[in-house]
Protein backbone atom coordinates (compact mmCIF):
# COMPACT_ATOMS: atom_id res chain seq x y z
CA UNK A 1 0.00 0.00 0.00
CA UNK A 2 2.88 2.47 0.92
CA UNK A 3 4.97 1.14 -1.81
CA UNK A 4 1.69 2.21 -3.94
CA UNK A 5 1.96 5.56 -2.59
CA UNK A 6 5.71 6.35 -3.01
CA UNK A 7 5.52 5.32 -6.75
CA UNK A 8 2.90 8.26 -6.98
CA UNK A 9 5.07 10.50 -5.32
CA UNK A 10 8.14 9.36 -6.61
CA UNK A 11 6.38 9.71 -10.79
CA UNK A 12 6.27 13.80 -9.57
CA UNK A 13 9.10 14.03 -6.97
CA UNK A 14 12.55 13.82 -6.24
CA UNK A 15 12.81 12.50 -2.76
CA UNK A 16 15.95 11.27 -0.74
CA UNK A 17 16.25 8.44 1.42
CA UNK A 18 15.62 10.41 4.35
CA UNK A 19 12.34 12.09 3.15
CA UNK A 20 10.91 8.58 1.85
CA UNK A 21 11.47 7.43 5.65
CA UNK A 22 10.00 10.60 7.01
CA UNK A 23 6.88 10.45 5.14
CA UNK A 24 6.46 6.30 6.47
CA UNK A 25 6.80 7.15 9.66
CA UNK A 26 3.96 9.03 9.69
CA UNK A 27 1.61 7.51 7.20
CA UNK A 28 -1.25 5.39 8.48
CA UNK A 29 -2.63 2.64 6.17
CA UNK A 30 -6.15 2.03 6.67
CA UNK A 31 -8.07 -0.65 4.47
CA UNK A 32 -11.87 -0.12 3.80
CA UNK A 33 -14.59 -2.58 2.76
CA UNK A 34 -16.85 -2.53 -0.01
CA UNK A 35 -19.47 0.31 1.90
CA UNK A 36 -17.53 1.24 4.56
CA UNK A 37 -16.82 4.65 6.08
CA UNK A 38 -13.76 6.66 5.29
CA UNK A 39 -15.68 9.79 7.02
CA UNK A 40 -19.08 10.61 8.47
CA UNK A 41 -20.92 13.36 8.13
CA UNK A 42 -20.74 15.61 11.86
CA UNK A 43 -17.12 13.76 12.28
CA UNK A 44 -13.98 16.39 11.89
CA UNK A 45 -11.63 15.48 9.36
CA UNK A 46 -8.21 15.50 10.15
CA UNK A 47 -6.49 13.80 7.65
CA UNK A 48 -4.95 14.10 4.24
CA UNK A 49 -5.76 10.95 2.26
CA UNK A 50 -4.76 9.05 -0.80
CA UNK A 51 -6.09 6.58 -2.43
CA UNK A 52 -3.86 3.80 -3.34
CA UNK A 53 -6.52 1.00 -4.84
CA UNK A 54 -9.83 1.09 -4.96
CA UNK A 55 -12.47 3.73 -5.51
CA UNK A 56 -14.43 5.75 -3.12
CA UNK A 57 -17.08 8.19 -3.25
CA UNK A 58 -17.70 11.82 -1.64
CA UNK A 59 -21.57 12.73 -0.98
CA UNK A 60 -24.17 14.53 1.30
CA UNK A 61 -27.46 13.38 2.09
CA UNK A 62 -30.19 15.66 2.02
CA UNK A 63 -33.55 15.82 4.24
CA UNK A 64 -35.45 13.25 2.27
CA UNK A 65 -32.84 10.90 2.18
CA UNK A 66 -31.72 11.46 -1.65
CA UNK A 67 -27.42 10.69 -2.07
CA UNK A 68 -25.80 13.96 -4.30
CA UNK A 69 -22.46 12.31 -5.19
CA UNK A 70 -19.59 15.54 -4.87
CA UNK A 71 -16.48 13.47 -6.28
CA UNK A 72 -15.39 10.11 -6.69
CA UNK A 73 -11.77 9.14 -5.84
CA UNK A 74 -10.25 6.15 -7.57
CA UNK A 75 -7.06 5.31 -7.37
CA UNK A 76 -4.20 7.96 -7.39
CA UNK A 77 -6.26 10.51 -6.46
CA UNK A 78 -7.08 11.94 -2.96
CA UNK A 79 -9.84 12.67 -1.02
CA UNK A 80 -11.03 14.14 2.00
CA UNK A 81 -13.70 17.30 3.27
CA UNK A 82 -10.86 20.36 2.92
CA UNK A 83 -13.31 22.76 4.45
CA UNK A 84 -13.19 20.50 7.86
CA UNK A 85 -9.53 19.89 7.54
CA UNK A 86 -8.53 23.59 7.51
CA UNK A 87 -10.99 25.10 9.84
CA UNK A 88 -12.23 22.06 11.98
CA UNK A 89 -15.39 22.14 11.63
CA UNK A 90 -17.67 19.30 11.55
CA UNK A 91 -18.15 17.59 8.15
CA UNK A 92 -20.98 17.79 5.65
CA UNK A 93 -20.06 14.84 3.81
CA UNK A 94 -19.59 11.11 3.89
CA UNK A 95 -16.93 9.30 2.21
CA UNK A 96 -17.20 5.71 2.20
CA UNK A 97 -15.81 2.74 -0.45
CA UNK A 98 -17.66 2.05 -3.60
CA UNK A 99 -14.90 -0.82 -3.65
CA UNK A 100 -12.69 -2.72 -1.33
CA UNK A 101 -9.77 0.16 -0.80
CA UNK A 102 -6.26 0.76 0.33
CA UNK A 103 -6.11 4.62 1.79
CA UNK A 104 -2.97 6.13 3.17
CA UNK A 105 -3.61 8.98 5.57
CA UNK A 106 -1.60 11.59 7.05
CA UNK A 107 -2.77 13.64 9.85
CA UNK A 108 -2.69 17.31 9.24
CA UNK A 109 0.40 18.40 11.82
CA UNK A 110 2.20 15.64 10.59
CA UNK A 111 1.22 16.60 6.64
CA UNK A 112 2.33 20.25 7.45
CA UNK A 113 5.44 18.98 9.15
CA UNK A 114 6.19 17.22 6.28
CA UNK A 115 5.50 19.97 3.81
CA UNK A 116 7.46 22.32 5.64
CA UNK A 117 10.79 19.81 5.75
CA UNK A 118 10.38 18.95 2.06
CA UNK A 119 9.62 21.50 -0.44
CA UNK A 120 9.30 19.92 -3.46
CA UNK A 121 5.79 18.33 -1.79
CA UNK A 122 5.35 21.59 -0.92
CA UNK A 123 5.16 22.46 -4.18
CA UNK A 124 3.19 19.12 -5.49
CA UNK A 125 0.64 19.80 -3.32
CA UNK A 126 0.08 23.46 -4.04
CA UNK A 127 -0.39 22.44 -8.04
CA UNK A 128 -2.87 19.43 -6.64
CA UNK A 129 -5.24 22.28 -5.45
CA UNK A 130 -4.42 24.89 -8.01
CA UNK A 131 -5.77 21.76 -10.42
CA UNK A 132 -8.61 20.88 -8.25
CA UNK A 133 -9.93 24.66 -8.01
CA UNK A 134 -10.20 24.24 -11.82
CA UNK A 135 -11.73 21.18 -11.73
CA UNK A 136 -14.61 22.62 -8.99
CA UNK A 137 -15.01 25.29 -11.43
CA UNK A 138 -15.48 23.31 -14.75
CA UNK A 139 -17.71 21.29 -12.47
CA UNK A 140 -20.05 24.28 -11.38
CA UNK A 141 -19.67 25.27 -15.21
CA UNK A 142 -20.96 21.67 -16.30
CA UNK A 143 -23.74 21.59 -13.63
CA UNK A 144 -25.49 25.01 -14.60
CA UNK A 145 -24.42 25.02 -18.19
CA UNK A 146 -24.74 21.14 -19.96
CA UNK A 147 -28.09 18.96 -20.86
CA UNK A 148 -28.50 16.35 -18.58
CA UNK A 149 -27.60 14.40 -22.37
CA UNK A 150 -23.72 16.39 -22.65
CA UNK A 151 -23.52 16.23 -18.68
CA UNK A 152 -23.57 12.12 -19.09
CA UNK A 153 -21.13 12.75 -22.18
CA UNK A 154 -18.92 15.04 -20.19
CA UNK A 155 -18.94 12.47 -17.66
CA UNK A 156 -17.91 9.69 -20.05
CA UNK A 157 -14.85 11.53 -21.55
CA UNK A 158 -13.17 12.86 -18.31
CA UNK A 159 -13.54 9.29 -15.92
CA UNK A 160 -13.59 6.63 -19.30
CA UNK A 161 -11.52 4.21 -16.64
CA UNK A 162 -13.98 4.05 -14.08
CA UNK A 163 -17.67 4.45 -15.16
CA UNK A 164 -17.78 1.00 -15.85
CA UNK A 165 -17.02 0.50 -11.84
CA UNK A 166 -19.54 3.19 -10.99
CA UNK A 167 -23.24 1.70 -10.35
CA UNK A 168 -25.70 3.85 -13.01
CA UNK A 169 -27.54 5.74 -10.29
CA UNK A 170 -24.56 6.51 -8.48
CA UNK A 171 -23.38 8.20 -12.04
CA UNK A 172 -26.73 9.91 -12.31
CA UNK A 173 -26.48 11.49 -8.87
CA UNK A 174 -23.18 12.88 -9.42
CA UNK A 175 -24.39 14.66 -12.97
CA UNK A 176 -27.62 15.86 -10.99
CA UNK A 177 -30.09 13.89 -13.19
CA UNK A 178 -32.49 10.90 -12.17
CA UNK A 179 -31.56 7.18 -12.69
CA UNK A 180 -34.64 6.90 -15.03
CA UNK A 181 -33.16 9.92 -17.12
CA UNK A 182 -29.61 8.26 -17.24
CA UNK A 183 -31.65 4.91 -18.71
CA UNK A 184 -33.17 6.82 -21.17
CA UNK A 185 -30.13 8.97 -22.41
CA UNK A 186 -28.46 5.40 -22.53
CA UNK A 187 -30.71 3.73 -24.82
CA UNK A 188 -31.06 6.84 -26.98
CA UNK A 189 -27.07 6.58 -27.10
CA UNK A 190 -27.00 2.84 -28.04
CA UNK A 191 -30.16 3.60 -30.63
CA UNK A 192 -28.02 6.33 -32.49
CA UNK A 193 -25.07 3.70 -32.45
Amino acid sequence: MFDFFLKYLQDKIHLSAKEVEMIRSVAIEKKLRRRQYLLQQGDVWKYNAFVSSGLLKSYSINEDGQEHIMSFSPENYWTGDRASLMDGIPSQFNIDAIEDSEIILIEKTNFETLCKNIPQLNDMVNAILQKSFIVSQGRIHTQISLSAEEKYQDFLKKFPEISNRIPQHMIASYIGITPETLTRLRRNSIKKN
